[in-house]
């Protein structure tokens, strides 16, 4: 059983991470949390301690000083700590140099989202074949656990496609993946999440998987409409994403998709910042001689996302609509999960979109722990099972649901006499 965890980030996301891993640091032990900006990785602890969310009160809980870049640092600081599973929440750039500290020091890795270089965007397809999964013969040979996309997306849907393939159809069409933020939070423009990588995503080509190959289209170019659950009726657009680079390798499905929702505001502000050059990765240079990249010069005046919280309100709804056949006949289902930022900043003090992604982390880490998913190898959560981590989310805040036709229910799990999980 593997015990003591380490953090990598402070922002948002490794707040919810933070408060979520001391909920349960029966199992997890011991918690550390790393940050270049060690102040922020105080105030995290501040708020933990604060709401005395440690479930066993007086374990280690401590911040330090980290730039995660630097491979020798955090293989310094692994050992030190003594941490056996890592949870690397910090920006997606950092993600190979984390990768190689723990397949080095032989620890746990987990992350929420694809590696990136910061020099490049929308990288050839499947994303995870530049850079993470070059890595699968090393950590099966040293039995290193390394799952990749542990957030919600990637991550959560990522179990949902796997439920439905193994437990609902005979046969999937297409999975489309629906993300949805219903809320508000008072600002005139900000992102939920880093802007500079948030931007990234929706700037270069959208890739989706189409009649089992790759399709490309511009950002905004399609859309459709769906009346989801709570939020009601909904425009979404086709985009790129993390999740369909792993699904469409692990799973027989020729159509996966991903769709986010926008509302016009966000679309013109973003027209107009990428028709100016000043959503560009590319540095250019001032009339004073200054080397700036006017991604990060846009990143740095906007609001930071866990600024957003205190004000948020509304509800997520993210899930997986699935098609195809059951018993020779057609079948539809979409399975999702509720969020409500209110709720998620009362509790853990970061808005609803942060929430989503921490919590599934922590599960991920809590099944490592238990041994259910130490798999030893590299791994996408797709390709791991889906049961234990759902029934998980269901009990730490992150329960989920499946519609079909007028039937709406709560998606629960069970373990039969012989102990295999089933859907109760």
């Amino acid at each position: 059983m593997k015990k003591n965890v380490l953090i990598i980030g402070a922002g948002g996301v490794a707040q919810v991470v933070a408060h979520k891993a001391a909920q349960n640091n029966d199992i997890l032990g011991d918690i550390h949390i790393a940050s270049r900006n060690i102040a922020k990785a105080e105030d995290i602890i501040a708020g933990v301690l604060e709401k005395r969310a440690l479930k066993q009160p007086g374990g280690v809980l401590r911040a330090h000083t980290l730039d995660a870049l630097d491979v020798e640092a955090t293989k310094a600081l692994i050992r030190e700590t003594g941490v056996q599973i890592i949870i690397n929440v910090g920006s997606a750039f950092i993600n190979m140099s984390v990768l190689r500290a723990a397949i080095d020091t032989g620890v746990a890795y987990i992350d929420t989202a694809i590696h990136e270089d910061p020099a490049k965007i929308c990288e050839t397809p499947p994303w995870y074949g530049n850079y993470e999964w070059k890595h699968a013969e090393e950590c099966a040979q040293k039995g290193i656990t390394a799952i990749h996309g542990a957030g919600f997306d990637p991550g959560v849907v990522n179990s949902y496609a796997a439920l439905a393939v193994q437990d609902y159809f005979d046969d999937v069409d297409s999975i489309d993946i629906i993300d949805v933020n219903a809320g508000s939070h008072g600002r005139y423009f900000a992102t939920n999440f880093d802007p500079e990588i948030n931007f990234r995503e929706f700037t270069g080509t959208v890739y989706s998987w189409q009649q089992g190959a790759w399709q490309s289209n511009k950002m905004f170019e399609i859309s459709r409409t769906d009346d989801l659950p709570v939020v009601g009726e909904q425009t979404t657009y086709l985009s790129g994403h993390d999740e369909l680079h792993s699904l469409s390798r692990h799973l027989p499905v020729k159509n996966i998709r991903f769709w986010m929702g926008f509302g016009a505001h966000y679309i013109n502000v973003f027209t107009v910042l990428q028709n100016l050059g000043l959503l560009s990765e590319q540095p250019v240079t001032t009339a004073e001689g200054l080397e700036v990249v006017p991604l990060k010069v846009v990143k740095a005046v906007l609001p930071d996302p866990a600024s957003l919280a205190p004000t948020y309100t509304g509800k997520t709804c993210i899930g997986d609509l699935v098609k195809g056949t059951k018993d020779g006949k057609d079948r539809e289902i979409f399975i999702y999960q509720i969020s409500d930022h209110k709720e998620a900043y009362e509790e853990v003090g970061s808005q609803g979109i942060s929430y989503t992604a921490g919590v599934p982390a922590v599960a991920a880490a809590m099944l490592v722990a238990t041994g259910e998913w130490d798999v030893r190898r590299q791994a996408n959560v797709e390709e791991l099972p889906p049961h234990p981590f759902l029934n998980l989310l269901n009990h730490i805040g992150l329960p989920s649901r499946i519609r079909e036709g007028d039937d709406d229910r709560a998606l629960d799990f069970a373990r039969d006499d012989a102990g295999k999980w089933r859907v109760a």
